[in-house]
């Protein structure tokens, strides 16, 4: 359904998760991949291997998305490894979780760093091409927990939900340069990060979404591949809930 042939995407957060199923669609459907992963350096070079000889180029870039100066040196070397770059997906995150009577400012400032502040680093690089090429799409992964709120997550709540500010204040100021600027709000899907949690608490949750299951990393990576394709071209600064209509 998707031919990405001869386009570019960027990946932050790539080398598992979510952002790891985003890379390898994309791969699959003939793009070309530079991944940006902080450190799971087995896994980046396992995600090298899958697709060497394949037809596409698929390369990480260890960085920390939160550091601008790590981010520019990675974008600079990616431009010069790709020649250019079409598609931003902004998938890096993290959560530390707790109630904020207990939460430190470590923790609340290291989510923000990351999830909302690493979001602007990655795009700050990669908007002057974009602009100059007159034409990208930009794709921030959000959360239902953004929307909704989470008792726990104060400070990773409060990052997604600024990612939704981003992204709709940006694609005001880009869309009339061809520029798509849309974001992604999954609710649970079986991750790493999902597997702390009991059993039994996993089955009140699937209790709860309408679709009677939990989601798969593949439902965000084809929501992710729509909103990078021509298909979205007339879709700009919106949120794609992809929940199961957990939250509808």
């Amino acid at each position: 359904m998707f031919d990405f042939t001869g386009k570019t995407a960027v990946v932050t957060g790539g080398s598992r998760g979510i952002g790891r199923a985003i890379a390898e669609n994309f791969a699959s459907h003939g793009a070309n991949v530079a991944f940006i992963y902080g450190s799971s350096k087995g896994r980046a070079e396992e995600l090298e291997v899958k697709y060497a000889g394949s037809g596409v180029q698929v390369k990480g870039y260890c960085a920390d998305v939160s550091d601008i100066e790590s981010i520019k040196a990675a974008a600079k070397q990616i431009l010069s490894d790709f020649g250019k770059v079409d598609i931003l997906v902004n998938n890096a995150g993290i959560t530390k979780d707790g109630y904020m009577m207990l939460m430190s400012g470590d923790n609340w400032g290291k989510v923000i760093e990351v999830n909302l502040t690493g979001a602007f680093n990655v795009t700050k690089q990669f908007l002057t091409h974009f602009i100059g090429n007159r034409s990208g799409k930009i794709i921030n992964m959000t959360s239902v927990g953004g929307i909704a709120g989470m008792a726990g997550q104060t400070n990773y709540s409060a990052s997604k939900a600024g990612l939704i500010g981003f992204t709709k204040s940006l694609s005001k100021e880009v869309a009339g340069k061809n520029i798509n600027v849309n974001a992604i709000a999954p609710g649970y899907i079986l991750t790493e990060m999902l597997d702390t949690i009991p059993d039994k608490m996993k089955e009140k949750i699937i209790k709860d979404i309408p679709a009677s299951r939990i989601g798969d990393v593949d439902d965000i990576a084809n929501a992710a591949m729509f909103l990078a394709s021509d298909c979205s071209g007339y879709i700009n600064g919106q949120v794609l809930v992809v929940d199961g209509g957990l939250t509808a």
